[in-house]
């Protein structure tokens, strides 16, 4: 006995649903394994200086702006890579390299919902974000 095309169509239709989608960490770029403190040029450094890609001098306050934009640089991605990034990761399409420069000139400061994402795409905990829009808020 054979199917016919319609039950057939219906079959592949319903295992192509069934089948789990990747994960999407798969299909993201890799980033450069160093940490957020690291510049490749600090071991050429004179000890007691620092290089513009570490943290300021109070300690690991800085401002969301400085954060976002040091980070960024610092994975090897243009605003715009950043934002095609976020709309990937997010699914949400109404960001734009534009806004990425608001958040870095500090014109605007990344809501809760777009600062988890910024957490993922930067590779950034999210209470380091957290902490640097309090304190950019406390500087404006």
């Amino acid at each position: 006995m054979t199917m016919s095309s319609q039950q057939a169509t219906s079959s592949q239709q319903t295992t192509a649903s069934q089948q789990p989608t990747p994960p999407f960490t798969d299909t993201a770029p890799a980033f450069p394994s160093t940490t957020l403190r690291e510049t490749p040029s600090e071991s050429l450094r004179p000890s007691g200086t620092r290089s513009r890609a570490t943290l300021p001098e109070d300690g690991d306050a800085e401002p969301v702006w400085e954060l976002v934009r040091r980070v960024r640089k610092l994975r090897g991605l243009t605003q715009y890579q950043l934002a095609d990034r976020l709309v990937e990761l997010s699914r949400n399409s109404s960001v734009s390299r534009d806004e990425v420069a608001r958040w870095e000139r500090g014109k605007r400061v990344p809501g809760p919902y777009w600062r988890q994402w910024l957490s993922l795409a930067l590779d950034v905990p999210s209470d380091q974000l957290a902490a640097a829009v309090r304190y950019g808020r406390t500087v404006r």
